[in-house]
């Protein structure tokens, strides 16, 4: 699959503090793409970058294979964290205004706004002013703007704020409908359960230097641990931690299960496998719990960020 974007070896600087550091990354067409950092790492900077709103140092952008230029702006979709919709005017007249910088006929602009108002169920919006609405409905509003002109590349950042649980989802899985239908997506986020939802592949930036990159589930096997999580139903409690204690690597474990037998982790040595434990177990115990501990977004995170 090709890239729909490429930024290589970008760095930026303002005064004396580095933005970024010569980070590349490579979006899929097609895909939805986590760029992620803890606050200050970069990722603005970067989004800001592709938007052409700051210009870099050093590096170039590509976006389907041509050098980044000012027209290209007509195909990028940009949600930012801070939004700017004018409070004072009412929603459909806004919408229509903002539709139209993107290069929409007014005509074709109200037709696709209509139908998104529908989908989102918030066609009795339309002559309400921004500041009758509460943060999550004008967050609605921005979120259809930012889409209504189809564009190859969307960029949403921290697009669940503001949201209650149903809307969240309302608005996530809109963006995986439009991802089925081509298109490319980076999205940024603190919600790492977001992350594990929505994105193929992620890339890591930490103090202004890319730290991680890569598809995500090869990512996950790359940090796991060969730990499982695991329950057993026995006469002597005691005495079977004792011998597994001899012969893994355990720590007490915190699940919930309707037994009320040992609970442990217990880390295999790298040759001995998942079978091979299961069926020691089964010599000792009823197993009622057994699952492989696979890292989520969120620990790979922090343990990334950590070892940098």
């Amino acid at each position: 699959m090709s890239n729909l974007l490429e930024a290589q070896s970008v760095s930026k600087k303002f005064e004396d503090f580095t933005a970024l550091n010569n980070v590349s990354i490579a979006v899929e067409k097609g895909s939805i793409f986590g760029l992620l950092g803890p606050n200050g790492a970069g990722k603005t900077t970067l989004i800001r970058v592709i938007n052409q709103i700051t210009m870099p140092d050093t590096g170039k952008v590509f976006l389907d294979g041509e050098p980044l230029q000012r027209h290209h702006i007509q195909n990028i979709g940009y949600l930012p964290e801070e939004r700017g919709l004018y409070k004072t005017m009412k929603v459909g007249e806004q919408a229509l205004y903002l539709a139209q910088l993107k290069g929409l006929e007014k005509a074709e602009a109200k037709k696709r706004l209509l139908q998104w108002f529908e989908r989102l169920e918030i066609g009795d919006w339309w002559n309400k002013k921004i500041q009758e609405l509460s943060k999550g409905m004008a967050q609605k509003i921005q979120f259809v703007v930012t889409v209504l002109h189809e564009p190859k590349l969307l960029i949403f950042d921290e697009p669940f704020s503001g949201f209650d649980p149903i809307n969240a989802d309302i608005i996530k899985n809109e963006i995986l409908r439009l991802r089925e239908e081509g298109a490319t997506v980076i999205f940024s986020t603190h919600r790492m359960e977001s992350v594990e939802e929505l994105c193929d592949h992620i890339t890591l930036i930490n103090k202004s230097n890319k730290i991680l990159d890569g598809n995500l589930n090869a990512i996950k096997r790359q940090f796991k641990s060969n730990t499982f999580e695991v329950g057993i139903n026995t006469s002597n409690v005691l005495e079977l931690e004792r011998s597994l204690s001899e012969k893994f690597d355990i720590s007490p474990a915190e699940f919930k299960t309707l037994n009320s037998g040992l609970k442990l982790n217990i880390k295999l040595p790298e040759n001995e496998s998942a079978n091979q434990l299961l069926s020691y177990l089964t010599t000792k115990g009823e197993v009622s719990h057994f699952v492989e501990l696979i890292p989520s977004a969120s620990d790979i995170f922090i343990q990334a960020v950590k070892n940098n």
